[in-house]
């Protein structure tokens, strides 16, 4: 999920990333102003790797939080760096508590 390498990413894959239906994506870009990706003459968006990080932030207070929309939303006007910061350290317990369960998974194999 880190390794975010292209430049732009369309909606359809930006879901797949995170997990979530591309309708969401839709729903959050008309409620958080954070969020505005760019769109070519067809309209299609193309989201950048920091539109995708910010994206990571409302899932995190909407999705894992469980914060309300507007919660969420003065969240972000009030301290957007806080609530970066947090979410990119649940994000990594996450990733360390799935390394050592399969550390767990791969030990018990053994006996």
């Amino acid at each position: 999920m880190d390794n975010l390498t292209k430049k732009f990413y369309k909606i359809s894959e930006v879901a797949d990333i995170l997990n979530i239906p591309a309708s969401t994506l839709r729903f959050w870009e008309s409620k958080f102003t954070v969020i505005n990706p760019r769109r070519n003459n067809g309209g299609t968006r193309f989201y950048t790797p920091e539109d995708i990080e910010k994206i990571k932030m409302i899932h995190y207070l909407v999705k894992v939080k469980g914060l309300k929309i507007e919660a969420a939303q003065d969240q972000i006007r009030n301290n957007i760096s806080g609530v970066s910061r947090h979410a990119l350290a649940v994000q990594r317990l996450q990733n360390v508590r799935e390394k050592l369960n399969e550390l767990l998974i791969t030990l018990n194999k053994m006996r």
